[in-house]
């Protein structure tokens, strides 16, 4: 099963595109329309004419993008039409401001998923079961090995690791995008109110946060600290670059973590480098995916990113759905990081970011 070239979606070289609507999900070159599923690099890219998003997600756009880009601000569920094309933006509790893009024209209706994670986060608004003829979903952990505990639990686990470390701080490497508030965000519901350092990089994207209404504990630039000031017990949030930069010497001594879903796998966690790894994924696991293909309804499912072969054949053979992997020309990215040398504009502010885990 591919997408006709007839039919509701297509793929051209920008990207997945939608002829009733004259716009793209997610495009890979700049377009006149622009429909973002969230802020993350490898689905929001500058130069196009115009973008539709979640208002929520405007701070970080603007930043990533460009003060100045044309963007038409939307609520979760908001309808709205495009040329001949019934779009509305759901909920996929991926990350701040991402969303399920649902799109229909005539008899046919679609649904892309983008990012998307079925666990509660208390960064994000939760994911929403929508409802489409046919699916598009990721498969990012699409193998059964993966399947995640709750973030509450995982970052319990966190917060003892720091507290057992007084007499040195404790550097824990997460994505500046997403993942740094979500620990935050799951360190405040477990109570802490003790300042927490950031990298830069993290720091710049707390303000958006914040005007959503997360509630996060006080957090400071490390760089602010003088020099000489002692770092002993303190808890230090950093993009997973700052591990081989300068600004690690400031840490000299420091134990060492990694918060991501590919901390599940052994050799990952090797490569990494870092003292402790701690599992936990901003996307749906095995039971996650099945759950949110079964819940859609669709009879036909194209499957994006990582394991898109395996989920495929499962929901085939033992769903008996349509379902085939879809090559949307996303380049793929080592283990998960988003890239960051596309050109930016000028007043826009790169973001180390992951683009799975």
């Amino acid at each position: 099963m591919v997408l006709p070239p007839d039919g509701l979606l297509r793929l051209t070289p920008e990207g997945l595109y939608c002829p009733a609507a004259g716009a793209w999900i997610d495009p890979v070159r700049p377009v006149p329309r622009a429909l973002l599923t969230h802020a993350h690099a490898d689905h929001a890219r500058p130069g196009s004419g115009a973008y539709w998003a979640i208002a929520s997600s405007e701070g970080i756009l603007r930043r990533r993008l460009g003060a100045g880009i044309q963007l038409h601000p939307l609520t979760y569920g908001q309808d709205f039409r495009l040329g001949d094309a019934r779009i509305s933006f759901h909920s996929a509790g991926h990350v701040l401001g991402s969303a399920q893009i649902r799109l229909e024209a005539g008899a046919e209706s679609w649904l892309v998923s983008g990012d998307y994670k079925r666990q509660a986060d208390p960064s994000c608004e939760p994911f929403e079961p929508v409802r489409a003829d046919g699916l598009i979903t990721e498969a990012t952990f699409g193998l059964p090995i993966y399947r995640w505990r709750t973030g509450r639990q995982v970052v319990a686990e966190l917060l003892d690791w720091w507290k057992e470390a007084p007499d040195r701080p404790s550097v824990l490497f997460c994505y500046a995008f997403g993942k740094a508030q979500r620990v935050l965000a799951e360190l405040r519901q477990l109570g802490v109110e003790e300042e927490v350092l950031l990298h830069g990089a993290v720091q710049a994207l707390i303000e958006p946060y914040c005007q959503a209404g997360v509630e996060l504990p006080p957090t400071r630039p490390l760089a602010e600290l003088d020099r000489g000031t002692s770092l002993a017990g303190r808890l230090v949030l950093a993009p997973p670059a700052a591990a081989t930069s300068s600004w690690m010497k400031r840490l000299a001594g420091a134990q060492t973590g990694f918060a991501s879903g590919w901390m599940a796998v052994r050799g990952v966690r090797r490569r990494r480098g870092s003292g402790r790894g701690f599992v936990l994924s901003d996307h749906a696991d095995w039971d996650g995916l099945l759950r949110t293909v079964r819940e859609s309804g669709a009879r036909n499912v194209l499957v994006t990113h990582g394991q898109g072969e395996v989920l495929a054949r499962y929901l085939r053979e033992v769903e008996g759905l349509a379902a085939e992997p879809l090559a949307t020309g996303r380049a793929a990215e080592a283990e998960g990081e988003s890239s960051e040398d596309q050109e930016l504009p000028s007043d826009a502010v790169p973001i180390q970011e992951e683009r799975a885990g």
